[in-house]
């Protein structure tokens, strides 16, 4: 449709009359046409951009600087005007990013700043003292309410100005500059002083600069082996074997750093500093020696190397199992220890809960069938499986072993170790066992279909299995062998249970600080207000290094932990027999939710209960159940099954809710124990 002149100049008169003085002005100049500004405009609406991005972008170039800045200007000008409040330009009126920051750090903290579109940049010396904070939105009511909540009790007024949004996205990338700058100087402050101050070690490896270049040049060679093995560095390297063995610690972490070599120890599960770092320099022999008492290859240093180590200790025979791992400031160095005579065999010296422990025995004592037991890594799965293989160790049963690697040495039993390379994985030593007459079976781990399958089908045939899974909890065992491709009719026939388990540190009993919990604490974790009010609870005494110090030099350091609060550890397990009603559920292909909510209703304690009752019974404390078992799902599944029998007050039959834990009119415990 063409316009006629007229129509022409009273289009362009509207069009003008619709714009800015700004958008007039860049439509005169030739930077864009009334058709782009239009459209810019319409963007800018639907999108919050500005005016000026969203018309570079269409233009495809940017608008010359003087106009920019005009815009600006401009721009600012009708903040003022439409918030009321002062406006800042921080191109014209600099921002001092140092305090800026340290008022995010000490005052108004970043989700607030970012919450509100907001920055406080200074202290105004007014009385009384106020703070200038720049908005992109100043009556934002909300925003100006929090503020106050946070400045009023400092009796610090708030003052506001008003900028852009681009300019509050400037001053927030400067801020986290100025962050990740602290937060380099700081790391490189704190290494310089960790570097300062060496553990009592340094007069081990002072020796250690001769001709070490040299060592790790040509370590694929006699030279450099025997270099390694230079006195500093044996020394070094037993007295780190040495201490963890007189600490009762399951893992030994060698780990090289950017600047220095840090060794740890996990001791009752967590992991702790074992010395004070140690000189990066001596890095490469110390690996190297670890390698060679591994019988590894010490000129490998690209792919990863298992080996295990054997050392007499205390009159006593100590296994070490070696992986090195090449990281990035060199090889890492991990060692699991293996110490058969610390280690005391026997259900009844794991399983505290004297039903559970009668379960699991009567599981055990079956013909045949499978046993899985579950857990992460480090649970005591191993542990679990060899006592229930202790106690039907006798001569009348023939039991035989596939593992990777053999972690205990039980005499009377055929144990086979897992050498993949020449074939003997775990599903062909099970096929071999079947020749061999076995009445138990113990199968390291599964993780394939077809070992799951092969140990399955010799539960169906008159064998007793034992095998272990990755998984959460009991009820998770069964979604894990339908994911490796196991028939659920196959998995029914042949479960016999599923014992789940975890490891919690004991409380140091010469230590530990009695309380009592709030009620929201006790509610937090489903207990019930009512019966627990009179139970004792404890906490553990745990020490800072700086107390510990302070503890032994006054002498009051406790003898039986040394200040770490705990001692030792427990055992947490959860037994899922298989039932008619858990077979139907399985060959239905029912979930995992609806498995354990089965379980409990049949009687299972769940892995949160059984460490509940632990901490009741004064063996752990309530943080190691929120640290190892303790989930949300665990404790709805647990109440769920409680609610379905528990709907109305046992005493005066009032109609509860199902989150009530206690009855509100006559105060009765909504849950017996």
């Amino acid at each position: 449709m063409a316009y006629s002149s007229s129509s022409k100049r009273t289009r362009a008169v509207a069009l003008r009359n619709y714009f800015s003085p700004f958008g007039n002005k860049l439509i005169q100049a030739g930077h864009a046409t009334p058709e782009q500004m239009q459209q810019a405009l319409i963007e800018t609406r639907k999108s919050g951009r500005t005016l000026v991005e969203v018309l570079q972008s269409i233009v495809g170039r940017e608008l010359p600087a003087d106009l920019v800045r005009q815009y600006k200007k401009h721009h600012l000008f009708e903040l003022k005007i439409l918030y009321g409040v002062d406006c800042l330009d921080p191109e014209l009126d600099p921002i001092a990013n140092n305090e800026m920051a340290d008022l995010i750090e000490t005052l108004i903290a970043i989700d607030v700043c970012r919450r509100y579109k907001l920055v406080p940049l200074k202290k105004l010396d007014t009385q009384p003292p106020s703070v200038l904070v720049a908005m992109v939105d100043p009556d934002n009511l909300e925003a100006q309410d929090d503020l106050n909540r946070i400045l009023r009790p400092k009796d610090i007024k708030l003052q506001r100005t008003v900028i852009t949004q681009e300019d509050y996205e400037r001053l927030l990338e400067q801020y986290y500059e100025i962050q990740t700058e602290r937060e380099k100087e700081k790391e490189r402050l704190q290494k310089e002083k960790d570097l300062e101050k060496l553990a009592d070690l340094s007069g081990i490896v002072e020796n250690l600069d001769v001709n070490l270049q040299e060592a790790q040049d040509e370590i694929n060679d006699d030279l450099g082996a025997n270099e390694a093995n230079q006195a500093p560095v044996i020394n070094l390297v037993n007295k780190i074997l040495a201490k963890a063995l007189q600490e009762n610690v399951s893992d030994i972490h060698v780990e090289p750093q950017e600047e220095y070599l840090r060794v740890r120890y996990r001791k009752d599960g967590v992991l702790q500093q074992a010395f004070d770092p140690l000189p990066k320099k001596i890095t490469p022999a110390v690996v190297a020696r670890f390698k060679i008492m591994a019988e590894l290859d010490i000129a490998e240093r690209r792919l990863p190397q298992d080996g295990k180590i054997r050392r007499m200790f205390q009159g006593r025979k100590v296994d070490f199992r070696v992986n090195t791992l090449p990281s990035r400031y060199g090889e890492k160095v991990c060692l699991r220890i293996l110490d058969n005579s610390a280690t005391q065999l026997g259900l009844d010296k794991l399983i505290t809960d004297q039903r559970t422990l009668d379960i699991v025995r009567e599981m055990a004592s079956r013909p045949f069938g499978l046993i899985l037991v579950t857990g992460p890594t480090g649970s005591g799965k191993s542990t679990s499986l060899y006592s229930v293989l202790a106690e039907r160790n006798h001569p009348g049963v023939n039991i035989s072993t596939a593992e990777d690697p053999i972690e205990y040495s039980l005499p009377g039993i055929t144990q086979v170790q897992v050498i993949r390379e020449k074939g003997m994985d775990f599903a062909n030593i099970l096929r071999a066992f079947m020749r061999q007459d076995p009445d138990v079976i113990l199968v390291g781990e599964t993780r394939d279909k077809e070992t799951a399958k092969t140990a399955i089908e010799a539960a169906l045939t008159g064998h007793l299995v034992l095998t272990t899974l990755h998984t959460n909890d009991a009820a998770g065992a069964i979604a894990r062998l339908d994911e490796m491709g196991v028939e659920p009719f196959m998995i029914s026939g042949s479960l016999i249970g599923v014992l789940a388990q975890r490891l919690m540190r004991r409380v140091c009993t010469e230590c530990r600080i009695p309380y009592h919990p709030t009620k929201e604490e006790l509610a937090r974790f489903g207990f019930s207000a009512s019966n627990e009010g009179e139970v004792t609870f404890y906490k553990a005494n745990t020490l800072t290094p700086e107390e510990i110090q302070e503890a032994k030099t006054k002498g009051t350091l406790c003898a039986k932990c040394g200040g770490g609060g705990y001692k030792g550890r427990v055992g947490v397990y959860e037994v899922m027999q298989n039932s008619e009603r858990l077979q139907s559920l399985i060959n239905q292909g029912a979930t995992t939710d609806r498995i354990k909510e089965a379980a409990v209703e049949e009687g299972m304690t769940t892995l949160l209960a059984y460490s509940l009752n632990l901490v009741r019974e004064g063996y752990t404390t309530l943080e190691e159940v929120e640290r190892v078992t303790f989930t949300d799902s665990g404790l709805e599944a647990e109440l769920k099954a409680k609610r379905k029998t528990a709907l109305t007050c046992r005493t005066c039959h009032a109609e509860l809710v199902p989150e009530w834990l206690d009855c509100p009119y006559c105060m009765t415990p909504r849950f017996s124990d």
